[in-house]
C-alpha cells in the first residue's frame, strides 16, 4: 500500500476535465521547477556547513577592499540628464567664448569656471548701502583679496609656498583681477562720501559706472527698493530701469579662480576652504551682517554629507529591525520558536551588502548618497524570503528528517521567491541600461540589481543552512534561544512557574496522544473536486501542493499535525481567528471597496498636481552651506532670472536692417546687455545710417565703437573672422545677454522660456542658441526622470505576460500587473500630496516599489489562484494565513527600519523616507485589504469543475494513515 500512495495521489487532477495544451505546459514546467528546487533544497541541507561558511568568508574577503573606496566628485554628471541639448550647447559656448577669454566682466550666474568663491552678504537691519555696512563689506573684500593659502612644498628641505587671490584670479586685459561691477560702484559711492561729493546715483538692474560703461547688477544687488517717479518709494525688487536705488538688503560677490593645471586646482581647492573659514570668522565678529558663502565644491560636499549623517540612523534601523525580526520569529513553544532566524536573516542581508560593496570597490565604482536606498531594497526583499521560508517550515511535518523538511520548504517557497527576484532584476536591470538618461538612476539601479542578486544567492545558501541548523535543534528538542535541551513535562512539574513558562514545549508523543491520527477510520467529505481535506488537519498543511502531480518524495508534506492553539504564532492566530473572518465579512466588503475608490481619488488628485524637482539643492543635507545660500538667493535675488547668454554662432548680415529688427525683436521684453543695440545707438547718435555696407559697418565697429572706453568691454562679445587680404573681417559669432523678470516660480518660468526661445531658433533665419548653466538640469529633465520608471513598468508587464504563457496562471499575471499599477499610481499621487517632487530620488523609490509590491502581493495571489474547489472566501482566508502573515511581518520590520531615517537632517533622506513609507503602506493596503476583498467576487473562479449532471453526485474520501519506521504516509483512495 505504501507503493501505491504516490500513484493514487497523482490521480487527484484526473477528476477535473482534461486541461488545455497551454495549461498542461504550465503544469509540466511548474512541476519540473518545483522538483528542481526540491533537489536543490536536499543538496543545501546535505552540505549545510559549506553553504553557511562560504558566504561569510567571501564577504570578509571582499569587504577588505574598502581601501579602494571612492566618492563620486562630479555631481552635475549624476543629477543632470546625461544626453541633453543643453550640454551640447554648453560645449559650443565654451569653445566660442571661454571664461579665460573674458577680460572685462563676468556674470556669476552665467559663467561658472572650475573654481570660484561666492558670498551673499545681507544686512540684518538697514541697507547694505548704508555707510557702516558699505565700509564693512569693502573691508571684507580687501581681506579676501589679501588672503593667502600655504601649499606644502614637494621636498622636505624647502618650505611651503603662499598663494594669494591676485595670483589665482582671472586677470583682465590690464592683468588686474576681474571683480564684480558692484564692487566698483560701491567704491565710487564710498569715495564720493569721503570727499564730500555728491553720491552717484545707483540704478537697478543696469547702472552706469564712472568710466561710462553700463553694467548689469541685478544678480549682484538684491532686495532692492527703488525711487519711483515723483519720489515715491517702490516695493522691494520693483525698481525700474533708470530709477535710483533707495535701499538694498543684500549684495553678492563672486571671486573667480584659475585651475589650469593639477597644482593650480589643488591650490584653488585650498583657497576655497580658507575662503569659507575666513567668512565664518568675519561673520562672528560682525553680527549685524549675514554671510552665506558658496564655492564650486559646496554642492558636492553637501550632497555626499547625507551619507555621513545617515551612518548612525542606519545602524539604529538595523537594530530596531533586528528586535522586531526576532519577535516575529518567536512563539510560545520554546523549541519551535526560531528567534535567531530573524537575526540571521538580517545577517544574510548585511553579508550580501558587504559582498556587493566589495565587488564595486574592486571594479573601481564610485559611491554617492543615492545609494542610501539600496539597504532598504535588500532588506525588504530579504525579509520577505526569510519569513516565507519560516512560514513554510512550520507547515511541514515534524516527524520528517530535517533534509526532507528543507527540501519541502524549497519546493514550496523558492519558485515564488525566484519570481519576485526576477521582477526586481527586470525593473532594476532595464533602468540601469543605456536607455536611462539620468546617471544617478542608472548607477543606483545597477548597484541595486547586483545587491539583489547576491542577496538571493545568500538566501538560498547562508540562510537556508541556518534553517537546517535550527531544524536540527528543533528535532533534538533544544531551546530555540539558549540551545539547551528542554526537559519533558514530567520533569518540568517540579520546576518554578517562570522556568516552566520559559521551557514550555510540546513533545511529539504528547501531540499524538492528545490528537489521534486524523486518518483513522473513514472521513466523508462532500467535495466534488477532492482538492481539499475538509477537516481542520489540512488547514496547516501544504494545500497548494496538493493540487499538483507529485513524485513519491513529495507526498510527505501534504498534511500536517494539528497544532495546539497556544503554539500558533501571535500574528497567525490573529489573522486566522480574527482578521480573516472580518475582512471577508459581507458587511465589510462595501467599505473596503469604498476605501479603494477613495485611494484612487486621492492618488489621481496628487498625480494631477505632480511637479518636477530639477533643483540639485533639494537633494543635499539641510542646514548646510548650499541650502543656506540657496535660501538667501531665493529671498533676495528672485526678482530677475539668471543671465541668459544669447549666442549667434554663425556669421550673420548684421548690417541688414531686417536682421537688426529681428534681433531687436527677440530681445524685446528683456533687460539686456547688447553690443548690437549699443552700436546702433552709437551710429544714430553720430547721425549715421544703421543700414550700411558690410565693409563700412565692420570698419566703424572695429576702429571706432570698440575703441571707446565705455564700449571696450563689448570686445569680449564679438569674434571676428579674417577674410582676404585687405578686406574687413566678418563677425563670425557674437553674444548678447538677456535677463527676464521672474516671479516666485523661477525654475518653471526658466523652463518655459527655454522651450519658447528654442522653438524660435528653429524658425529664425539667424542661427542662435541660448544657454545658462542651470539649463543643464532643466533640459529634458522630466523625460529623463520618468523614462526609467516607464521602461521598468513596461518590462514588468511584459515579463508577467510572458510568464503567463509558460509558468504562471494568466489570471495571476493579470491580477499582479493590475496590483503593481495600482500601487505605483497610489505612491506617485500620495507622494505629491506629501510635498515630494519628481526628482531622481523619488523615481528610484518608484522603481523599487514595483519589486516591493510584487514581494507582498504575489504569493497571496498565487496561493489563491492555485486552489480548486471550496469557496472564494475560504481560499482567501487560507491565502491570508499562509502568505499574508509573512507579508505583514515583512512590512512591520520594514516600516520600523525606516523610522530612524526620518530623523536625518537631509532633504535626500526625507524624500527617501516618505517614498519608501508610502510604498510600504500602499503595498500593505493591497495585500491585506483590497486584494482579499476583491478576490471574493472577481475572477478567478473556484467552481470550474461543477459540470451539468454532476451537481448531485457525492464522493467519499478514505484517509488511511499507515506508519513505518521513518515517517507517516497519508494514503488517499476514492471509494
Amino acid at each position: 500500500m505504501l507503493g501505491g500512495a504516490p500513484g493514487l495521489s497523482g490521480r487527484w487532477e484526473r477528476l477535473e476535465p482534461r486541461p488545455r495544451a497551454g495549461r498542461m505546459l504550465r503544469q509540466v514546467l511548474h512541476a519540473g521547477l518545483r522538483t528542481s528546487f526540491h533537489a536543490l533544497g536536499r543538496f543545501v541541507a546535505s552540505h549545510a556547513v559549506f553553504f553557511a561558511s562560504a558566504p561569510v568568508l567571501l564577504a570578509i574577503l571582499l569587504g577588505a577592499s574598502f581601501s579602494r573606496y571612492r566618492v563620486e566628485g562630479d555631481v552635475e554628471s549624476l543629477l543632470a540628464p546625461k544626453h541633453s541639448l543643453a550640454k551640447i550647447e554648453g560645449n559650443l559656448v565654451e569653445s566660442l567664448f571661454p571664461v579665460n577669454r573674458s577680460k572685462h566682466a563676468l556674470y556669476s550666474d552665467l559663467q561658472t569656471p572650475g573654481r570660484y568663491g561666492r558670498v551673499i552678504i545681507s544686512a540684518r537691519r538697514g541697507s547694505v548701502l548704508d555707510p557702516v555696512h558699505l565700509e564693512t563689506i569693502l573691508q571684507l573684500h580687501r581681506r579676501i583679496y589679501q588672503m593667502q593659502v600655504t601649499v606644502p612644498a614637494t621636498t622636505a628641505a624647502s618650505g611651503g609656498f603662499n598663494y594669494s587671490f591676485s595670483y589665482l584670479c582671472l586677470p583682465d586685459d590690464k592683468n588686474v583681477c576681474i571683480v564684480d561691477d558692484i564692487i566698483r560702484a560701491m567704491e565710487e559711492i564710498q569715495s564720493a562720501r569721503t570727499s564730500n561729493r555728491s553720491v552717484p546715483v545707483l540704478h537697478y538692474p543696469i547702472t552706469q559706472l564712472a568710466d561710462g560703461r553700463q553694467a548689469y547688477i541685478g544678480h549682484q544687488l538684491g532686495g532692492v527698493q527703488g525711487w519711483g517717479h515723483g519720489g515715491a518709494v517702490r516695493p522691494q525688487g520693483t525698481a525700474a530701469k533708470g530709477e535710483g536705488v533707495r535701499t538694498a538688503k543684500a549684495v553678492q560677490l563672486t571671486y573667480y579662480l584659475q585651475s589650469r593645471s593639477g597644482l593650480m586646482d589643488r591650490v584653488a581647492g585650498r583657497w576655497e576652504k580658507a575662503f569659507c573659514a575666513e567668512l565664518k570668522l568675519f561673520g562672528a565678529s560682525h553680527p549685524k551682517l549675514g554671510l552665506y558663502p558658496s564655492t564650486s565644491s559646496s554642492l558636492r560636499t553637501d550632497f555626499q554629507f547625507s551619507s555621513v549623517l545617515a551612518r548612525r540612523p542606519l545602524l539604529a534601523s538595523l537594530g530596531v529591525c533586528g528586535v522586531l525580526a526576532i519577535l516575529c520569529c518567536s512563539m510560545r513553544d520554546c523549541v519551535r520558536s526560531k528567534p535567531w532566524l530573524g537575526m540571521l536573516a538580517l545577517l544574510s542581508v548585511a553579508l550580501s551588502g558587504l559582498t556587493a560593496a566589495g565587488i564595486l570597490n574592486l571594479t573601481g565604482a564610485t559611491y554617492n548618497s543615492t545609494y542610501l536606498g539600496i539597504p532598504f531594497v535588500m532588506l525588504g526583499h530579504g525579509l520577505f524570503g526569510s519569513f516565507e521560508m519560516l512560514s513554510s517550515w512550520r507547515r511541514t511535518r515534524e516527524d520528517q528528517h530535517v533534509k526532507e523538511r528543507v527540501a519541502s520548504v524549497f519546493e514550496d517557497v523558492m519558485l515564488r521567491f525566484s519570481g519576485s527576484t526576477m521582477i526586481h532584476l527586470m525593473t532594476l536591470g532595464l533602468a540601469a541600461s543605456p536607455l536611462t538618461n539620468m546617471e544617478a538612476v542608472r548607477l543606483f539601479c545597477r548597484t541595486a540589481a547586483l545587491a539583489i542578486t547576491i542577496s538571493y544567492i545568500y538566501m538560498l545558501s547562508f540562510y537556508s543552512s541556518c534553517l537546517v541548523f535550527t531544524g536540527y535543534l528543533e528535532t533534538r528538542y533544544r531551546h530555540g534561544c539558549f540551545c539547551r535541551r528542554v526537559p519533558k513535562p514530567d520533569r518540568l512539574d517540579s520546576k518554578p512557574a517562570w522556568y516552566r513558562c520559559l521551557m514550555y514545549t510540546r513533545y511529539q508523543d504528547e501531540a499524538q496522544s492528545t490528537n489521534p491520527p486524523h486518518g483513522v477510520g473513514h472521513t466523508h467529505v462532500p467535495n466534488p473536486n477532492l482538492t481539499h481535506m475538509a477537516n481542520s488537519s489540512c488547514v496547516h498543511g501544504h494545500m497548494a501542493n496538493s493540487i499538483q502531480t507529485h513524485s513519491p518524495h513529495h507526498t510527505h508534506s501534504t498534511i500536517a499535525a494539528v497544532p495546539h492553539p497556544q503554539d500558533c504564532h501571535l500574528l497567525l492566530g490573529c489573522v486566522r481567528h480574527c482578521y480573516g473572518d472580518w475582512i471577508t465579512n459581507t458587511y465589510v466588503k462595501p467599505f473596503v471597496v469604498l476605501l479603494y475608490l477613495v485611494y484612487i481619488s486621492f492618488g489621481l488628485m496628487g498625480f494631477l498636481q505632480m511637479t518636477q524637482g530639477s533643483d540639485p539643492s533639494a537633494l543635499v543635507a539641510t542646514d548646510t552651506v548650499t541650502v543656506l545660500y540657496t535660501r538667501a538667493q531665493h529671498r533676495y535675488f528672485s526678482s530677475y532670472s539668471p543671465v541668459i547668454g544669447f549666442y549667434i554662432y554663425e556669421s550673420a548680415p548684421y548690417w541688414n536692417a531686417s536682421v537688426q529688427r529681428d534681433l531687436l525683436e527677440y530681445a524685446k521684453g528683456f533687460q539686456r546687455i547688447s553690443w548690437l543695440e549699443a552700436y546702433l545707438s552709437y551710429l544714430s547718435d553720430r547721425n549715421q545710417s544703421t543700414s550700411q555696407p558690410r565693409e563700412n559697418f565692420t570698419r566703424t565697429l572695429r576702429h571706432s565703437f570698440l575703441l571707446e572706453p565705455q564700449f571696450a568691454h563689448f570686445a569680449d562679445d564679438i569674434i571676428f573672422a579674417e577674410r582676404g587680404q585687405g578686406e574687413e573681417p566678418d563677425v563670425a559669432a557674437s553674444r548678447i545677454f538677456l535677463v527676464a523678470k521672474t516671479t516666485e516660480n523661477k525654475r518653471e518660468e526658466m523652463s518655459v522660456l527655454l522651450d519658447t526661445l528654442r522653438r524660435l531658433s528653429l524658425t529664425s533665419r539667424v542661427r542662435f542658441l541660448i544657454f545658462n548653466p542651470s539649463f543643464v538640469y532643466l533640459d529634458r529633465y522630466a523625460t529623463a526622470v520618468s523614462s526609467p520608471l516607464r521602461h521598468s513598468l513596461l518590462a514588468v508587464l511584459f515579463l508577467l505576460g510572458l510568464s503567463s504563457l509558460v509558468v504562471v496562471e494568466p489570471l495571476v499575471s493579470l491580477w499582479l500587473g493590475l496590483t503593481l499599477l495600482s500601487v505605483q499610481f497610489g505612491v506617485l499621487g500620495f507622494m505629491t500630496l506629501w510635498g515630494v517632487e519628481m526628482d531622481c530620488v523619488s523615481v528610484l523609490c518608484l522603481i523599487t516599489a514595483l519589486g516591493h509590491s510584487a514581494d507582498c502581493s504575489g504569493p497571496l495571489l498565487c496561493g489563491f489562484a492555485s486552489g480548486r474547489g471550496e469557496s472564494r472566501t475560504r481560499w482567501v482566508r487560507l491565502a491570508l494565513e499562509r502568505h499574508g502573515v509573512p507579508s505583514l511581518q515583512t512590512l512591520v520590520c520594514y516600516c520600523a527600519a525606516l523610522v530612524p531615517i526620518c530623523a536625518v537632517r537631509s532633504n535626500l533622506t526625507r524624500t527617501l523616507f516618505r517614498c519608501l513609507t508610502l510604498t510600504a503602506g500602499c503595498s500593505a493596503l493591497h495585500t491585506l485589504a483590497f486584494l482579499p476583498t476583491l478576490l471574493t467576487f472577481l475572477p478567478p473562479s473556484k467552481s470550474r469543475d461543477h459540470r451539468p449532471g454532476r451537481e448531485g453526485q457525492r464522493q467519499e474520501v478514505e484517509c488511511v494513515e499507515m506508519n513505518d519506521s521513518t515517517r507517516v504516509v497519508d494514503q488517499i483512495t476514492t471509494v
